[in-house]
This record gives C-alpha cells, structure tokens and sequence, in this order.
C-alpha cells in the first residue's frame, strides 16, 4: 500500500509533462479555383496570424502588427511582396502573375484573397508555394486545386515544394 502513491504518480506524470510541452503545427492552406465564366483562378491563402506577423516583421518591418484596428497601410504591400515572391502559378507552362485583392483576419488565421485574370483555359497548372519556409522549418503548405470538375490536394514541404495537375 505504501507504493500506491508512487504507481499513481508513475502512470499520472508521462500526462503532465505531455501537457506542458508546447507542441507547434506551422501550415499554411492556399486553395485555388478556376473561375471559367470571369476567365481567372482565384486564390485565397490561407496562414496563422502570428506567424505571418513574426515573419513580415523578420523580413520587412518590425514594429508590423497584424491588426485591422491598428495596422499601417504598409501591411498590405508587404503580404504582396513576400507572397509575390513565394508563391509563383504556371498556367499552361507559362508563369503568370497574379492581382493581391486584399486580405481580412478571422479567429487567429489571415485570408489573403488573390486573382489571376485573363486566363481562358486551363490544360496544366503548376503552383510553386514556399510560403514560410524560410521561417519554419517544419512549415507544410497545403495546396488545394478546383479546376474543371477535379478536385486535388497536395502537401508540400521544403524538400518538395511543388504540385502539378494536368487536363489533357
């Protein structure tokens, strides 16, 4: 019986500890669909907050705050210019550029609304996404695709950091 609270304490420890350790996910969801009436692909970007905020401080501006009621008008073209360069579309073998429409903050994730115009029709699409990887190692970008009827998910990571979905 004097044992008792020991076994209790050896099967109730592993629990505490597990509790106490921190444990991050670092992902990021861009979802992209074809538009055929208005002729475009519209994206929608999807990342935490704090770590879009933490990054574009690193990179850009560090007294940055994501924050509608607070924010600088800078924000904004900072999230194009780091989007710009990390996440790049090939449309039919070509790379094409595309418009940021703006963004919006809901719960602790940013919506980052983007558009490609112009583009008629779609027989293969490339999406390079190294959207925080440069901050996280462990980042995972998960990429969405809706195009003419298919629908494709793809993981990507540092290592392998494109996806490509062909209609012929």
């Amino acid at each position: 019986m004097k044992s008792l609270p020991y076994i209790i304490a050896f099967l109730i420890a592993p629990l505490l500890v597990s509790n106490t350790i921190e444990h991050e996910y670092y992902v990021s969801v861009t979802k992209i669909e074809y538009a055929k009436e208005q002729q475009s692909l519209q994206i929608i970007t999807q990342i935490f907050i704090n770590d879009f905020e933490e990054l574009l401080r690193k990179r850009y501006d560090e007294d940055i705050t994501l924050n509608e009621k607070d924010e600088s008008e800078t924000v904004e073209k900072y999230m194009n210019r780091y989007l710009s360069d990390k996440l790049k579309v090939n449309v039919n073998g070509a790379l094409v550029g595309f418009k940021f429409i703006g963004k919006e903050y809901r719960d602790d994730i940013t919506y980052c609304y983007l558009e490609i115009e112009n583009i008629s029709e779609v027989k293969s699409l490339e999406v390079v996404n190294r959207t925080l990887f440069d901050m996280f190692p462990e980042q995972q970008n998960i990429v969405r695709l809706k195009l003419l009827d298919r629908n494709k998910s793809f993981l990507l990571l540092p290592d392998n950091d494109k996806c490509m979905l062909n209609f012929d």
